[in-house]
């Protein structure tokens, strides 16, 4: 099987492309800890699992995308354990398939932010591009300004809203895990919706004038740009690491904050890849910085997918954040307006309650450092397509997570602190 990986690993230096025919996606429902314990005993890097929904409670489904060559031997494990589970994505191939016709077939050149096809996927080139032109026709309200640069040299690029200097902050990140496309796809809709509602929405226009909304789009471009060059599967950032064969860190576990907790994996080849200390990543640091020159961001919501969850502080610790109640009744009251749109049911709650433990996460860090409306949106959907959600689901997604981004938004203006 090591044989298979290294020779998997060739074909992608050759030809270019990572590909899934016959890969499965697996729902593993474990019954208790017992069986729990025993997925994650299963041999990961050998078998070339990649866990979409790691083993963490029985209360949880575990989701795995298992290679056409590994399907025999996890499927043998899990009766030989009586683990029930079901094939919920019977070709993942097939699914990147339509998701690039569809890409290829609504490929266009826009003249403005008006002709830009918010229906389907884009890469790096043309999440810049719309950029520049959203900047070009607002150039009153709309700034882009470049933060840093990851560890391929791209820069890291931050739009931001401001009729005025010095404001309070409000942040929104997306794409930090780079083959979650459904979250830089929803914010591309949600910038276009600020410049189209300011000045018509009276409580978007009231927030601009009292606060700035910074968004950065694409907060690891070198995992973006690999997903559509080589590997859609891909998580992390694209930095080596010394001493092993296995590249990248996951961005959302290098933060100093519960840094090289049990919530995060100290083996480079894990998908959940600690780094070898904390900010070691350029694209994490760059946001470190920011944040601390600021020195007035209010909110901080970092967008991830899947599993439609609202989740708050703390992702390290089971002791509840000293904000928990007001926190917890904003997360109620912001998934209410979300569901209101197309019914989307969501669950809320701190990280470690609601998911499973996770050390060095970025709203623990945001929330350390006195940013109390701290909080991570996983979106849709619960894995029935997983990291591989239709375009067609792209509006609809961002129009139900705009109206829970206002609830918070609206409150973080009318609770200063």
């Amino acid at each position: 099987m090591r044989g298979l990986l290294v020779l998997s690993a060739l074909f992608v230096a050759v030809f270019g492309k990572v590909t899934f025919e016959g890969d499965q996606v697996f729902r593993i429902t474990a019954k208790d800890a017992e069986q729990i314990a025993l997925l994650k005993e299963l041999p990961e890097e050998m078998l070339g699992l990649d866990f979409w929904m790691p083993p963490s409670r029985a209360s949880l489904p575990v989701d795995v995308r298992v290679p056409f060559e590994s399907l025999q031997a996890v499927r043998a494990y899990l009766a030989y354990h009586q683990i029930p589970y079901h094939v919920m994505i019977e070709n993942v191939q097939a699914l990147l398939d339509v998701e690039q016709r569809q890409m290829v077939q609504y490929r266009n050149f826009p003249r403005s932010t008006d002709d830009f096809v918010y229906t389907t996927y884009h890469d790096l080139d043309s999440i810049h591009g719309f950029m520049d032109m959203l900047v070009a026709e607002n150039p009153d309200l709309v700034s882009k300004t470049e933060i840093g640069k990851s560890y391929e040299g791209r820069p890291l690029y931050l739009l931001k809203f401001s009729t005025g200097a010095s404001r309070p902050g409000i942040w929104i990140d997306t794409g930090i895990h780079s083959r979650e496309w459904i979250t830089p796809a929803s914010a591309l809709w949600f910038a276009k919706k600020i410049v189209t509602d300011y000045g018509r929405d009276p409580i978007l226009t009231d927030v601009l004038n009292s606060h700035d909304i910074f968004l950065e789009i694409i907060a690891n471009p070198d995992g973006f740009a690999y997903t559509h060059s080589n590997d859609r599967m891909w998580r992390k950032t694209r930095k080596p690491n010394p001493g092993s064969s296995c590249v990248g860190v996951d961005p959302n576990r290098n933060w100093e904050t519960g840094f090289g907790g049990p919530g995060a994996s100290s083996n480079p080849c894990s998908q959940t890849y600690h780094g070898p200390s904390a900010h070691s990543e350029s694209e994490v640091k760059a946001i470190v910085d920011f944040v601390k020159s600021h020195g007035n961001l209010k909110t901080f919501v970092s967008i991830h997918s899947y599993s439609q969850m609202l989740l708050y502080p703390y992702g390290y610790t089971s002791s509840p954040a000293q904000d928990q109640a007001e926190l917890h009744e904003l997360a109620r009251k912001s998934i209410t307006a979300l569901e209101s749109l197309y019914n989307t049911a969501y669950t809320y709650g701190s990280v470690i309650t609601t998911i499973y433990q996770a050390d060095g996460i970025t709203i623990d860090w945001t929330y350390a450092q006195g940013i109390k409306y701290s909080y991570t949106f996983e979106l849709r959907d619960t894995g029935f397509h997983g990291f591989l959600l239709p375009a067609e689901q792209i509006v609809p997604t961002a129009e139900e997570t705009w109206l829970a981004l206002m609830a918070i938004i609206e409150h973080t203006k009318n609770n200063p602190y």
